[in-house]
């Protein structure tokens, strides 16, 4: 037995709550000891019961397992936290890069205009500090206002291009404010902007809205710096409320030297449609474009799925599926982000090894694989990769981890290679309005790749003399994006032929196989030159026609030895990602699970939770059972599962009688329990037959409204009026 409290009472200056605290764990550590020492000593008589903990042991390594997972699953969501953070900041570098010199033009218009309203002159002191504007003559009221047109079809993109603005005009030292469409409406009023503007520029929020208030605030910053007003969206701006902002900033402009920004997403006239006569007298317009939005997708993919930003790619499957999403649905690049961001939150999630993807982003190019550095067991990390489909296609000798890192550094290269001939690709037809999105489809294209590798085995075999139609190539899709480069090029003239060999070089430095080629054909075309202008010299009047006809010629024969070359590097180096052994932890190719998350489908997912509600709910009564129906499930489940028994058409009366059964029946969980006394069992009865019959019509009633409001079901009707009609088959 353990000691008394008594006899080992510390001293009384201590805490009592703290000395209890302090003799608990003995308490119990003593207690254990001595039925440890028990046992020992009892060698005959009556021994003490023995808990077995073996049942515990499954549990805990279940635990265990679940603990592993966990960690697993942490550290492939903070790789993916990581990897996408790179993709975000890049496409947000991306389009800042292109808005930079539209940007820097702005910038100077803004300083330009601020410099002609102070040539108009400053206020004193006191005039500054009156509550009402200076009067002054009508020229002294124009209002610049820089006109920018976006050319989106939503103004979702516009938000980030018109934040990026006021960032780069804050540091160039403008005071600026950002004022969205939904600050014009009618409800709120010219009230709702002044307080916008009160709150971005004095950083507080102000009950009352005057401008009275901007103007004594802009006094004191000594009218050193230009106040930029930014409208995202004038189109669908309420008109009335910006004509009356825009006329009073008009009365100001002397005491506030407000220059406004309105973005445009149609036309420039959108301004005369919306505005009244007098308050576009009051405006002094200028135009400025942006950037095209195919342009912006075309930056973006070539920074983020092209060049190596992360190393997460996507198939081609899902690249032709977000393609036609975007284009599509609403033409939006924040569409498209959006869409790229849930493949990437896919892949992470189901790919085990897609952790790896962090170290790659860290490293680049001194990256090496090495499956200690993740504490994962090397077996069950090389059991999964080379598990994985693209190995069994190929069948490496070994299976150890020096042959999956030499797998990996091999699928490095290989992507090296397919970077630079899609690059090569687009800078050839650019100029023709090839997009890069269409590009990437068709180089990740693997029927394409696996047809060009056969007609290219074909050719060989046959040796034919080339035909007409094997100018656009062995594999090469008519009328596709690299058949078009192709032709492209045996069109150039030898000038431009010169520019695109540069640009090839350049593109292609680092892959000697390539870079080697390109440097030949360079030398051919340096040669072609150097002997054209020695013959220039020394030609004829009579021999001018015929000089120019061979330049056409010779320039002909170095653009179909560019054609060949090209079309070589689309053969031979240009191998999809979906072709190279493991590239399932690199690549995202579940199309459906992009499709769902995106579009989704509302009403097979309400079936599916209304027939598999227990994978929702986790209820102890509803897992231990099977598929019978339980009283404890929720009425819409139970009038669903009953639904199912019928057609067509189901009778009312049949199905309520149905549900009456299920609600009335006593539950399992009271079935297997203990045999209770009698009076109890009469109690259960009593309580089952006094239920009343009303309460059941009323949930009856309600989970059949719920089913109608899903769309699964249709209201009887006045023809046949004891008769629901089922709407959703199947799943």
């Amino acid at each position: 037995m353990a000691p008394s409290v008594n006899d080992a009472s510390p001293p009384s200056t201590i805490n009592d709550a703290v000395t209890e605290n302090n003799l608990q764990p003995f308490f119990v550590l003593q207690k254990g000891s001595v039925r440890k020492t028990e046992r020992k000593l009892s060698g005959t008589g009556k021994t003490r019961r023995r808990i077995d903990l073996s049942p515990e042991l499954p549990k805990n390594s279940e635990n265990l397992e679940d603990e592993m997972e966990e960690e697993k699953m942490s550290m492939r969501m903070e790789a993916f936290e990581f990897v996408w953070s790179k993709i975000e900041s890049t496409i947000k570098d991306v389009l800042r890069e292109i808005n930079t010199s539209v940007f820097s033009e702005i910038q100077s218009w803004v300083h330009q205009s601020f410099d002609m309203i102070r040539s108009l002159g400053t206020p004193d002191f006191p005039q500054a500090t009156r509550s009402f504007p200076i009067i002054t003559d009508a020229n002294s009221k124009k209002l610049f206002t820089g006109l920018v047109l976006t050319k989106n079809m939503e103004f979702v993109d516009d938000l980030l291009t018109f934040e990026e603005l006021g960032k780069h005009l804050k540091a160039q030292g403008c005071h600026v404010a950002n004022l969205s469409s939904l600050d014009f409406t009618a409800k709120n009023g010219i009230g709702g902007c002044l307080r916008s503007l009160l709150r971005q520029f004095l950083m507080s929020t102000l009950d009352a809205a005057d401008i009275s208030i901007l103007a004594s605030w802009y006094g004191e910053q000594n009218y050193n710096n230009p106040v930029v007003v930014i409208v995202d969206d004038i189109e669908r701006c309420c008109g009335s409320v910006l004509s009356d902002f825009i006329l009073m900033l008009s009365e100001w402009v002397v005491k506030i030297p407000v220059i406004l920004i309105m973005g445009v997403a149609t036309t420039l006239d959108a301004p005369r449609n919306i505005l009244p006569s007098n308050a576009l007298q009051r405006l002094c317009p200028f135009d400025f474009t942006l950037g095209i939005p195919a342009e912006r997708m075309d930056a973006v993919v070539e920074a983020v799925l092209v060049k190596p930003c992360s190393g997460f790619s996507i198939g081609h499957k899902v690249a032709v599926f977000m393609r036609n999403y975007f284009v599509s649905q609403d033409g939006t690049l924040t569409s498209f982000i959006r869409a790229l961001k849930i493949a990437c939150t896919q892949h992470f999630y189901m790919e085990p090894l897609s952790f790896i993807l962090r170290d790659l982003v860290l490293e680049e190019d001194n990256w090496e694989f090495e499956i200690e550095q993740y504490g994962l067991s090397p077996e069950v990390t090389l059991k999964h990769a080379f598990n994985l489909p693209s190995y069994q296609r190929v069948k490496m000798t070994k299976v150890t981890s020096e042959s999956l890192a030499h797998a990996l550094s091999e699928l490095k290269r290989l992507q090296n290679q397919w970077r630079a001939v899609v690059l090569c690709l687009y800078e050839t037809g650019k100029g023709e309005k090839v997009r890069l999105l269409d590009l990437f489809c068709e180089a990740n294209d693997l029927e394409s790749y696996n047809r060009r590798e056969f007609d290219a085995c074909t050719k060989l075999e046959k040796d034919s003399v080339s035909s007409p139609s094997s100018r656009q190539g062995p594999g090469l899709i008519k009328g596709g994006v690299i058949c078009e480069a192709v032709r492209l090029v045996r069109d150039l003239s030898t000038r431009q032929l010169g520019k695109l060999l540069k640009i090839w070089e350049n593109l292609t430095v680092g892959i000697m196989e390539i870079n080697g080629k390109v440097k030949e054909l360079q030398s051919l075309l340096k040669a072609e030159d150097g002997k054209s202008s020695k013959k220039d010299l020394i030609v004829t009047p009579k021999r001018h026609a015929s000089r120019i006809q061979l330049n056409i010629e010779d320039s002909k024969s170095l653009g179909d030895k560019a054609a060949k070359l090209l079309e070589c590097m689309v053969r031979d180096y240009m191998q999809p990602i979906e072709c190279i052994p493991f590239h399932e932890i690199f690549c995202f190719k579940n199309v459906d699970k992009l499709r769902s998350a995106l579009i989704g489908d509302p009403r097979r997912r309400i079936q599916v939770d209304l027939l598999e509600f227990q994978k929702l709910l986790h209820c102890n009564c509803c897992i231990r059972g099977s598929n019978a129906l339980l009283p404890s499930m929720h009425d819409t489940s139970i009038m669903y599962n009953l639904a199912q028994e019928h057609g067509d058409l189901i009778n009312l009366h049949d199905w309520y009688q149905s549900f009456k059964s299920v609600v009335l029946c006593p539950s399992s969980s009271k079935k297997k329990s203990r045999p209770s006394p009698l009076p109890k069992k009469r109690k259960d009865i009593n309580e089952s037959e006094n239920r009343s019959e009303a309460s059941i019509q009323a949930r009856f009633c309600r989970a059949v409204t719920e089913l109608q409001i899903t769309g699964l079901l249709r209201m009887p009707t006045k023809r046949r009026p004891d008769f629901a009609q089922r709407v959703a088959f199947g799943l």
